[in-house]
């Protein structure tokens, strides 16, 4: 298979690896800008991995018009920019393959909806999402992950070519649930990392069990499977988004608490403004996604905002 990774940061650089690793033949494109664009064609490695002289690299986005299928790994408000380019209108026929989480925050939109908006109808489009660290696999550490679409033979053949002994590639049925769930663990992996930097780390199973269960509410009021919130896109990521020290939303959480600056992108960040809209166009409660965006939007104390969650009405655990 032909394939172009559009997105050189660390998983549009890991995928890249990975499929090369397949025997795809890849090229991995970013921006001409792009520094991390340069140190790869400079060194052929990041701070996280080094690919091999097999992948082509290039700043030229239109490489994907050489390509049978386009794997995007771009950050998620960016992707509408990137679909409008004006080489998108000459990739018909082409697999899509949308390797990212999060929601669109003017809109609330999957990134899926941008997608289908955005291209030909001609396009197969899919998703690829579940828990993963370039850290862990590039150490041979296997993982689990799920790809979606409403195309269920892309799926299908996309699970098989995609999966080896390193990932194993699961077929979704819940479009909705897996992009919902796999945006809202982000905003999840901050609220932990307010947890660490309070040092109330034994909250953190409870911020599991709950905030599964109010994003289970939303995936259902928006048409998709409660149960999918359980799954490997939302409670399955929990582990690599809320304990591991590689994970960008925890520490972002962390920093914010603390006063520090973080340079990198956590998604859960714009994530969590998407969700607030959501919340309110669906009429769901999201407490603790609403205590997130009340602290990064409305500039709430964390810790007091944390508590005031103890403060709400006394339910049953699985109210409906």
């Amino acid at each position: 298979m032909r394939i172009t990774v559009i997105g050189c940061g660390r998983w549009g650089t890991c995928i890249a690896w990975y499929l090369d690793k397949q025997g795809h033949e890849v090229t991995l494109c970013g921006r001409p800008e792009s520094k991390r664009l340069r140190q790869l064609m400079e060194t052929r490695r990041n701070e996280y991995i080094a690919i091999p002289e097999s992948i082509r690299v290039s700043h030229d986005p239109s490489s994907a018009l050489d390509a049978d299928t386009v794997v995007i790994s771009v950050g998620s408000q960016d992707l509408r920019g990137l679909l409008r380019g004006p080489f998108c209108y000459r990739m018909q026929g082409r697999r899509v393959i949308l390797c990212m989480k999060g929601l669109e925050t003017g809109t609330g939109k999957r990134l899926s909806e941008i997608a289908e908006e955005c291209l030909d109808p001609s396009n197969r489009i899919a998703v690829w999402l579940g828990p993963g660290h370039v850290q862990d696999l590039s150490a041979g550490i296997p993982a689990c992950m799920v790809i979606d679409s409403r195309d269920e033979a892309l799926k299908k053949e996309l699970a098989e070519v995609f999966s080896s002994r390193l990932i194993r590639i699961y077929t979704g049925n819940d479009l909705i649930g897996n992009e919902i769930g796999a945006a809202a663990k982000n905003v999840v992996g901050i609220a932990a990392g307010f947890l660490d930097a309070l040092c109330w780390h034994s909250l953190k199973g409870a911020l599991m069990a709950r905030g599964a269960r109010e994003i289970s509410r939303l995936i259902s009021a928006m048409g998709g499977n409660e149960i999918s919130a359980y799954g490997l896109c939302h409670l399955g990521d929990y582990e690599a988004t809320l304990f591991s020290p590689y994970s960008n939303n925890r520490r972002f959480g962390e920093a914010y608490v603390r006063g520090e600056s973080f340079g990198k992108l956590a998604e859960g960040y714009s994530t969590a403004l998407a969700l607030n809209g959501l919340s309110a166009r669906y009429g769901v409660s999201l407490p603790i996604c609403g205590a997130v965006y009340s602290a990064l939007y409305e500039s709430a104390d964390v810790k007091e905002t944390i508590e005031s969650l103890f403060e709400r009405s006394l339910k049953p655990e699985f109210w409906s």
